[in-house]
């Protein structure tokens, strides 16, 4: 079971915006670069597979997501490890999603004393648990849900486009009737031996040999 914490203004190490980010980074080998980024859950069910194993369903969560219906759906699996390992604390799930500064960031504070209550050191390849997909902030799906990263909605749909290239034929190619013989006569033994006849009969018609 999990040891609990209970951490005030007072209690609570002071670090900064910045090393609280680079501890999430160095930890899950993330590339996360504002503390709203933690308003999709995903790495806080992370942690929880790193510090009790078995405790979480990692194959459900949504690592990579713009949408707020899959933050929320991320807590939920949250609060099931939660209750699973006996953690006292309430999430306030609805503050966290809108993706504001400090509600998540005195969130990740108190997650951060919990972390170092319960870790026992053993090593964890954080990027080989998620099945190599990145964390963090991704493109919403077209006719998703925004989300509410501080406050304003972050939705970009992809839209993909194309060029098609147009193959026209080439005209045919118009030839005299001499060149259709030729064409002909070199495409027939036939029509040579005809053409050769007939050069000689008018030969002889002619010149009289």
């Amino acid at each position: 079971m999990a040891v609990n914490v209970y951490s005030t203004s007072v209690t609570t190490e002071n670090l900064s915006r910045h090393d609280m980010l680079a501890w999430v980074n160095d930890c899950l080998m993330s590339n996360l670069t504002k503390i709203e980024e933690m308003c999709t859950g995903a790495a806080y069910c992370q942690f929880m597979d790193m510090l009790f194993p078995g405790s979480m369903m990692v194959k459900k969560v949504k690592y990579k997501t713009n949408l707020e219906h899959e933050y929320i759906q991320n807590f939920k699996l949250l609060q099931g490890s939660f209750k699973k390992m006996n953690v006292d604390k309430i999430i306030p799930v609805d503050k966290l999603i809108k993706g504001r500064f400090q509600d998540n960031f005195e969130f990740l504070q108190w997650f951060k004393k919990f972390f170092d209550a319960n870790y026992d050191g053993s090593p964890y390849d954080a990027v080989e648990a998620r099945g190599g997909e990145v964390l963090g902030l991704g493109p919403a799906t077209q006719g998703g849900s925004q989300s509410h990263l501080g406050g304003s909605g972050r939705h970009s749909p992809s839209t993909g486009s194309y060029s098609r290239q147009a193959y026209n034929k080439p005209a045919p190619h118009r030839t005299g009737i001499a060149q259709e013989m030729v064409f002909h006569i070199k495409r027939s033994p036939l029509a040579s031996f005809v053409l050769v006849w007939l050069l000689f009969c008018i030969r002889r018609m002619v010149f009289g040999i």
